[in-house]
């Protein structure tokens, strides 16, 4: 068994679980630890369940419940270096850290990780990649443009959860955000925008890519349905063999329950 439940995905908060038979690891932990703690429980699980927790960068939508979670339950902590020295003043107290370095893969029990580095205004973030018998899932949910190795990392994946943050245009229209923070989001330490995640699907689609989940959508500026669309037509003629869903706090929890050849997805992570 290969799962892996998208337990939220928003600039307010993210988290993915990633479940074998002998494995749970969690993918960041941008909830709070109650909410985390909620919102496991109703798929029958408990945060000492889990066998570790892999943390992507340490911006707040990814890491803010780590320091609460981390005193409650001793789950070992997987992260590079930088970023854990970047957190560790925010612990109350040293977890189990493993120090986790980009482009090599670690194992846990039959499942491996492999993190890359990706460009993005923290200190040192990655995606990731997991490999398993039943196939591969990537996760790149924060990056301001798709670089060479991006691409290559992600060749594998017959699944990812990719962003898809914002369209050009809105965000561009939005009155709420000053120019700067514009410029920051655009940047290429910024986000994803439609067109960009549309680039990164059509290149992996001609790989192993058969299914898209996009994430991190802004609330102000983008639309599912366009994001969506944006995709599908730059797949063209590949739109056929690529499934394309959209992540919004309102679906989740969103589980990809895995088999030897596809995915099937059900939004209640108990089917």
């Amino acid at each position: 068994m290969f799962s892996v439940t998208i337990l939220a995905s928003s600039s307010k908060g993210n988290a993915t679980l990633v479940a074998t038979n002998c494995t749970r690891l969690l993918v960041d932990a941008g909830l709070s630890c109650r909410r985390l703690e909620d919102t496991l429980r109703k798929i029958g699980l408990s945060p000492a369940d889990l066998d570790g927790i892999l943390l992507t960068h340490e911006h707040s939508d990814h890491a803010s419940g780590l320091p609460v979670l981390l005193k409650k339950y001793p789950v070992p902590l997987f992260c590079s270096p930088t970023t854990y020295r970047v957190i560790s003043p925010q612990l109350t107290q040293p977890p189990r850290w493993i120090p986790v370095e980009a482009g090599r893969a670690i194992e846990l029990a039959d499942l491996q990780m492999e993190t890359f580095p990706v460009p993005h205004d923290a200190y040192d973030p990655v995606g990731l990649l997991l490999r398993h018998a039943q196939g591969c899932f990537g996760i790149v949910t924060d990056l301001g443009y798709v670089t060479g190795l991006v691409i290559e990392r992600l060749r594998e994946a017959r699944g990812i959860l990719l962003e898809a943050n914002y369209e050009m245009e809105l965000l561009q229209k939005d009155p709420k955000r000053p120019w700067s923070i514009k410029q920051r989001i655009i940047s290429r330490h910024g986000h994803l925008s439609n067109e960009a995640a549309a680039e990164l699907v059509a290149a992996l689609a001609r790989a192993e890519l058969r299914e898209v989940y996009l994430g991190h959508l802004s609330e102000d500026c983008n639309d599912p349905a366009l994001a969506k669309r944006r995709v599908m037509e730059r797949l063209g003629e590949l739109a056929a063999q690529v499934k394309v869903e959209v992540i919004l706090p309102s679906s989740c929890p969103v589980r990809v329950q895995w088999g030897p050849s596809h995915p099937a997805v059900a939004q209640d992570p108990k089917l």
